[in-house]
């Protein structure tokens, strides 16, 4: 009986070799690659090293927060409230530092606490109520933004000390603080989801939660943890973002959820869930980052880079569901 070519190790071998380089990760660090190379032609200021570090400066919060928010998209959630829980700490460091007097370590200790509990609650609701991802952290979304401006009163802290701008404002080895804690951060996420029965646990999740179940998978208590992960994070991020800009306002954060989701779907993780990497999260939230200053420098006025970022976010979407019918009439 003939055997069918498509059936020989080396039809075998091109076939798995044309996979790879159609991986979603591969596709995305193209375009990134084609669009720093046009974005440096049209300015000279964008491909130099200050530049490039102080956008990793400026990225850090999104990285934080969208490493959670991929943990979560993968299990069919999402986390809305994220820039509102970032908002939260803020104010609370701030009040509990300034209004209270509790030392500033311990002002930040409480406010990181607050953002984790604010996570928690998210998850709770969700696992134990049964309420929707969206429905309930677009509900939290609005509550923790109304608790940050009536703790804040529309007032603003500063005058703090000078180590507090460590962390936000100054480098270590040449390279931002807050870059360091991000690129750890990105590691020991990246491990867990892609080495862990933990992080195969999620995706067993995402593909189908009820299966997940039955194979004796802690779906409640995974969901619960990682929503608390997004509020950890969140708080973190918050105490950066107040040593970054020296001060505290109750508006901090407003729409950065967008940028974090945004950041994740370009990335390649599914919004139905089941499939995404920290890889991907991280080329899409550079992508991002990098589109926005090099249009900036090249004079695009605000509006047209979000038409610009959205039509990029289109097109990866397109690309994505493009490879993903690639890989299932492969497969």
């Amino acid at each position: 009986m003939a055997v069918s070519e498509t059936s020989t190790p080396s039809a075998l071998a091109g076939q798995n070799l044309l996979g790879r380089f159609f991986r979603k990760e591969v596709v995305l660090f193209i375009i990134l690659v084609v669009g720093v190379l046009l974005l440096s032609t049209q300015t000279d200021k964008f491909l130099t090293v200050d530049n490039i570090l102080n956008q990793g400066r400026l990225l850090t919060e999104v990285m934080l927060l969208a490493l959670p928010m991929t943990y979560i998209i993968i299990t069919g959630g999402i986390d809305l409230s994220v820039g509102s829980i970032l908002g939260l700490t803020a104010i609370t460091l701030g009040y509990t530092w300034q209004n209270l007097g509790l030392p500033l370590e311990v002002a930040i200790v409480v406010a990181i606490a607050i953002a984790t509990l604010a996570g928690f609650v998210n998850g709770l609701f969700i696992v134990r109520l049964g309420v929707p991802p969206l429905i309930m952290t677009l509900a939290t979304l609005a509550l923790y933004r109304g608790l940050a401006e009536g703790i804040s009163q529309a007032r603003s802290v500063r005058g703090y000390p000078e180590w507090f701008f460590e962390l936000g404002q100054r480098n270590l080895l040449g390279i931002p603080t807050q870059l360091w804690i991000a690129v750890i951060s990105v590691i020991i996420a990246g491990i867990v989801l892609s080495r862990t029965t933990f992080g195969r646990s999620l995706y067993a999740i995402g593909n189908n939660e009820l299966g997940a179940r039955f194979s004796g998978i802690p779906v409640n208590r995974y969901k619960l943890l990682i929503y608390t992960f997004s509020g950890f994070m969140a708080g973190i991020a918050g105490w950066i973002f107040v040593s970054r800009v020296s001060t505290t306002r109750s508006d901090m954060g407003t729409g950065l959820e967008l940028d974090v989701v945004a950041a994740v779907v370009l990335g390649g993780t599914s919004i139905f869930g089941g499939s995404g990497t920290i890889v991907g999260t991280v080329i899409g939230a550079v992508l991002i980052q990098l589109l926005k200053n090099g249009l900036a420098l090249s004079g695009v006025k605000g509006d047209a880079t979000i038409v610009v970022i959205g039509i990029v976010l289109i097109g990866s979407i397109l690309i994505n569901n493009f490879i993903q019918r690639r890989s299932g009439q492969t497969t």
